[in-house]
């Protein structure tokens, strides 16, 4: 099952990850309003296949400064997933989480820490959708949060999965309360757990 050809992958399974994308993405958003304690909407994701070298470009350009929560992930499937997310809206996020507003340019090791905590809540979010709809079991790692350029936080798992070239799963959501958020997570299982992920969803090839 190492040979996955996206370019030929089918409509039904690409329905089944818009799916995924959908109940993570809920779940996410449920899981940012118990944290915030306030009513958070969410638009529509989208979820696209996407080479890496587009990744950038889609979340605004290499240069877009952003907060990355990066984490193995291990298991049944292994890989390592990301969730990024505009500077601003860390800073918006984290200010609400402590009630009140986040100063200055950087992030103070508190602020960090609540981040920190936001996106470990997010994505295991994710992970409990896709460990749900697959019946698969899934360890995610510590996570380890950046603030750097878009292109900076990409380079780490485009280096660690340089050697597949191929292309990945981006969802992108867009929350709101006051305030809209976009957020993008990002799906990188090995070649092998793409097929033990079809193969859960009863699609093996």
């Amino acid at each position: 099952m190492g040979d996955i050809n996206f370019d030929e992958m089918s409509q039904e399974y690409f329905d089944i990850l818009k799916e995924l994308g959908n109940i993570g993405a809920g779940n996410a958003t449920t899981a940012l309003a118990q944290m915030l304690q306030c009513k958070v909407d969410m638009s529509v994701p989208q979820v696209n296949l996407l080479e890496f070298k587009d990744l950038g470009a889609t979340m605004g350009g290499e240069e877009q400064i952003m907060a990355g929560i990066y984490l193995a992930v291990e298991g049944d499937i292994t890989g390592s997933i990301m969730f990024l997310l505009e500077k601003n809206s860390a800073k918006y996020l984290v200010g609400k989480l402590m009630g009140m507003t986040s100063e200055g340019d950087e992030f103070t090791e508190m602020e960090f820490s609540a981040l920190k905590e936001v996106g470990n809540i997010i994505t295991g979010a994710y992970l409990n959708s896709l460990s749900s709809l697959t019946n698969l079991v899934i360890y995610p790692s510590v996570p380890d949060l950046t603030v750097d350029m878009a292109g900076a936080i990409l380079s780490v798992p485009a280096i660690e999965f340089g050697a597949l070239g191929d292309r990945i799963l981006l969802i992108q959501t867009q929350f709101f309360d006051e305030v809209a958020i976009d957020g993008y997570f990002i799906l990188i299982p090995d070649l092998d757990s793409y097929g033990r992920i079809l193969s859960a969803l009863g699609m093996a090839g």
